[in-house]
């Protein structure tokens, strides 16, 4: 049991709400910031048990920021926490929070999980998280459920926003004009996907680079045929790269004759 779920369990100050497999996943990603100074803010403060639990964890240099659309949880403030009242679907108050603290070492965002609320989020407040900082998404179980605007493989989704992600940390070997690098690809090292959570670690990425050591002691599979054979494969690349063009501008899965 880690740190953070032992204080769950034996917490009899303010009221937290938690499925049981994300404290695992909270300290595997959120432990090299432990006795440092370092901003997190947290959407959806609730009862304010999580601020509480966040700020013992992280220690008395960190700076707790909360973010609730109860006016009432600005009662919830205390020494090293603050909180902002208003939604998080609103893109100018998101912006005024952005403009009020400083870069984001840590955002959580458990705030009201409807698809609009959490791809606003990201959007407008992903680029306030510094270069080697993360950004976490919990309850995405959401995504499947109609009340929350999800739905399996249903447009609008968090969960299919999030897919094109994939897309983006792999650009740098795309081959097509659809699929560039963005300022995604050069500032995200890792996504982590989870039951119902998302962590996206940041790190400034340069192009990737392949390299080749030791010495070649078996006869490459792989190598351009010669003679005869060499002649039709000059003949067949083109055709089978042609026909594998046509295939990918249909998203038709390709075809490889050998």
């Amino acid at each position: 049991m880690n740190e953070l779920e032992e204080y769950f369990r034996n917490n009899n100050d303010k009221l937290i709400n938690k499925w049981m497999h994300y404290f695992d996943v909270y300290d595997r990603h959120f432990r090299r910031f432990k006795g440092k100074e370092i901003v997190v803010l947290e959407i959806g403060v609730f009862q304010g048990g999580s601020l509480q639990m966040w700020k013992k964890y992280f220690g008395d240099k960190a700076k707790i920021y909360g973010v609730d659309i109860n006016p009432n949880c600005k009662a919830l403030e205390e020494e090293n926490v603050e909180i902002f009242i208003g939604s998080q679907s609103d893109r100018k108050f998101l912006r005024k929070v952005k403009e009020s603290i400083p870069p984001i070492d840590i955002l959580i965002d458990d705030g009201g999980h409807t698809m609009l609320q959490q791809i606003i989020t990201f959007e407008e407040l992903f680029g306030h998280v510094k270069e080697d900082g993360v950004y976490l998404c919990e309850d995405l179980h959401t995504s499947y459920q109609v009340f929350y605007g999800g739905g399996h493989k249903r447009n609008g989704t968090f969960i299919e926003y999030s897919k094109n992600f994939i897309d983006y940390i792999n650009a740098y070997h795309s081959e097509q004009r659809g699929l560039k690098v963005n300022e995604f690809t050069r500032s995200v090292n890792s996504l982590h996907y989870y039951d119902s959570i998302l962590v996206v670690e940041k790190r400034k990425m340069q192009p990737p680079t392949h390299m080749r050591t030791g010495n070649a002691t078996v006869q490459d599979f792989d190598a351009p045929p010669t003679g005869l054979s060499g002649l039709k494969w000059k003949i067949k690349k083109p055709a089978l790269t042609a026909i594998n063009k046509f295939l990918r501008f249909f998203r038709i899965g390709g075809f490889m004759w050998r």
